[in-house]
């Protein structure tokens, strides 16, 4: 079975406060949820249309593990906090095999 990944591409923020609130549940909901935080920072490069914002990948040990831990009451519940106070681009993708 193929591992599941979120990429999330950070646009913008305009309440760093706001993201910092989010952090720890968030990371809580993740790991309990068997997710992995596999990288995360600026990027080093960015090409064609890429935005010098921060990236998240968080690794899954399936697909249907990405998808449930995403749309779990718990990670729900973190994303309040980010609601008028940041926006990203959250993508999730099936691992190759």
């Amino acid at each position: 079975m193929n591992k599941g990944y979120w990429v999330i591409a950070w646009q913008s923020v305009s309440d760093p406060s706001a993201v910092d609130r989010y952090i720890a549940p968030a990371t809580e909901a993740i790991l309990a949820h068997g997710g992995r935080v596999v990288a995360g920072g600026e990027p080093a490069r960015t090409y064609e249309s890429g935005l010098p914002s921060r990236i998240v990948v968080v690794e899954f040990d399936s697909l249907q593990s990405a998808v449930s831990a995403y749309e779990s009451p718990d990670y729900q519940a973190s994303l309040s906090h980010l609601s008028g106070a940041a926006e990203r681009d959250v993508r999730i993708i099936e691992g190759m095999g």
